[in-house]
């Protein structure tokens, strides 16, 4: 319990610490919210007075006082909840743009096995709806602790006032209202845990269902999508109730308290009024404190709820803040780039798979040498190409840029030297020029944009567009077909002018004219540049300097490519079959 209580209080102030920006707003709500809580005693305060002076006495001045008061009473409380309303509001909207900049930061340069093992779903989850707990939660925690808290000991201390044995029963429930807190605690800690985890799952799916929806259609997937979307929903809505019903139990539990307490105060005050010994006012404003202590302590009853939420909510995202970036190991800057690649003995595993993805992989691509590496699905040729940029961090094995240990670089240097083209083409929704210049090249002149576009043969198709180069592509270039968007992205690399060029099969969506357009773009941007070609057709590469063959993780072949025809292994058996597919089609 005493752990728990610990890793509750390092979180809120975690939390707290995002707050310190803006304290000046923060002190604001505060003294706002003390403010409006320092008002609640004076309610049952005037009723004291108004019924013993006015009512009893008939005492004309305080007749006369007593409307002015309840106005001014109103007023002041009326300003000092609009101010302390909108002042906490605006520094938990605050906090939560300060979290969501500060997740994003962290988030796009978290290492590319982060995104391997994490569902999107799960992570747009904590953007979306964790950081609106943590606002909702906190705001809610806050406004009750303080204010609540001060009406409560402001109402208490009006009560020891009016009869301090009377008050002193009131007292004795506390100690079983907070039992009655502490067992509910656990259970809406975990409930709220499920319900974020719940609502990641409703995000992955919806995001699934967005991305496939053609092939969906095609194979007639739509009952087993809504199935699915139902169960999840159904699961988010179950944790949501035992989330509910625990959070409803403490209300009644906390009532029938008061109500014991209740009937033994009614029960002494009436004994005391028949004596006498108490005035009618006094026994109003007394109940009426009571009456109205009856919110504040309800409200810091159910800020467990909120408490835990908003907890849950920063756990979740203090995680995500916490997960390590990409490691930053060297600090070199690559000069006077050749463009030299050397791979020595590099073997590579993926963390949940039991063989190696990459085993003893060593050759040397010279500057300006084209390279390519074929091999079939599976054989490693894409793990090879994701380890120079360090896409993935090495545990055995070495990789060179100008005879320069990668990990020896900084991360920015070794990246601004490589231009990669994938085979999963990534655009976005914005205008052909933007795509192209995307980035650190966003100011490239027009003129060198243009001269991208024509050298990957995209200025035919793009003279075609609405508004040319300002042409707005839709979400992830919905807008233009397969070969036109992969032409875009060989033209945000060529545009970027590198020493290295990686092309992982960028002409696979390319129609036959338009493939014969990039590879003789292509033979023209090659020159003085190292360029690495994985290539599915074979009839790609025919042209390489030197041609890796890949089966397994293993370098099997290597030469050009007529030797490698004349060796009639695995490259031949590779272009016998394409040959044959050719010739069927």
């Amino acid at each position: 319990m005493g752990s728990s209580i610990n890793t509750d209080i390092i979180l809120y102030r975690r939390l707290l610490s995002h707050v310190v920006p803006y304290w000046r707003v923060f002190l604001l709500s505060i003294v706002s919210m003390i403010i409006l809580a320092a008002t609640d005693p004076a309610i049952p305060a005037l009723m004291q007075p108004l019924l013993n002076g006015a009512f009893i006495d008939k005492d004309p001045d305080t007749i006369a006082l007593m409307p002015f008061m309840f106005v001014g009473l109103f007023a002041i409380r009326g300003l000092a909840g609009y101010v302390s309303g909108v002042s906490l509001n605006w520094v938990a909207n605050k906090v939560v743009m300060d979290l969501r900049e500060a997740m994003f930061v962290r988030l796009i340069d978290y290492p590319t096995s982060f995104f391997d093992n994490n569902r999107s779903g799960s992570l747009m989850s904590r953007f979306t709806y964790d950081v609106t707990q943590i606002k909702e939660a906190s705001a809610n925690a806050i406004s009750t602790l303080v204010r609540d808290t001060i009406s409560v000991v402001g109402l208490l201390g009006w009560m020891f006032y009016i009869d301090w044995a009377m008050a002193l029963i009131c007292l004795l429930g506390a100690p079983l209202i907070g039992i009655i807190i502490l067992i509910i605690k656990r259970r809406l800690r975990k409930m709220s845990r499920k319900v974020q985890d719940t609502m990641g799952d409703i995000h992955h799916v919806l995001n699934e269902c967005f991305d496939a929806q053609k092939v969906i259609k095609l194979y007639g997937g739509q009952e087993v999508e809504k199935k699915r979307f139902f169960n999840t929903i159904n699961s988010h809505r179950r944790f949501a109730m035992k989330f509910i019903s625990a959070s409803a139990a403490t209300g009644p539990s906390i009532q029938m308290i008061t109500a014991f307490l209740l009937a033994i105060i009614i029960y002494i005050a009436t004994q005391q009024a028949a004596t006498n010994s108490l005035l009618v006012g006094d026994f109003v404003s007394f109940f009426a404190a009571v009456a109205m202590i009856l919110g504040p302590l309800k409200r810091l009853a159910g800020i467990n709820e909120h408490i835990q939420k908003g907890l849950a909510a920063c756990e979740s995202v203090f995680n995500l803040l916490d997960t390590d970036v990409e490691p930053q190991s060297g600090n070199l800057n690559l000069t006077n780039v050749k463009g030299k690649i050397e791979f020595r003995n590099v073997s590579y595993r993926y963390p949940e798979s039991e063989t190696e993805a990459l085993d003893s992989i060593s050759f040397v691509i010279k500057p300006g040498e084209t390279i390519a590496l074929v091999g079939e699905s599976g054989s490693g040729k894409t793990t090879l190409a994701n380890l120079i940029p360090r896409f993935y961090e090495l545990k055995s094995g070495a990789i060179l840029y100008d005879d320069v240990d990668i990990s020896e670089l900084s991360l920015l240097s070794l990246r601004q030297n490589i231009a990669y083209v994938s085979q999963d083409v990534v655009l976005f929704n914005d205008t052909v020029r933007n795509n192209i210049a995307y980035g650190d090249l966003e100011s490239a002149s027009d003129e060198a944009v243009w001269a991208a576009a024509e050298a990957a043969c995209a200025t035919e198709f793009i003279n075609e567009l609405p508004e040319k180069m300002a042409t707005m592509i839709g979400e992830d270039g919905t807008r233009l077909s397969g070969g036109q968007r992969q032409r875009l992205a060989i033209a945000r690399a060529l545009l970027k002018d590198a020493r290295l060029l990686i092309l992982d099969e960028a002409t696979s969506s390319l129609d036959t004219r338009s493939e014969r357009h990039i590879q003789s773009a292509l033979e023209n941007v090659k020159k003085g540049r190292t360029s690495l070609i994985i290539a599915h057709r074979l009839s790609t590469i025919e042209n390489a300097d030197h041609i890796i063959v890949l089966d397994k993780g293993r370098i099997v072949e290597q030469g050009k490519h007529s030797d490698l025809l004349k060796q009639k292994n695995h490259y031949a058996r590779l272009h016998q079959v394409q040959f044959r597919e050719h010739e069927t089609v």
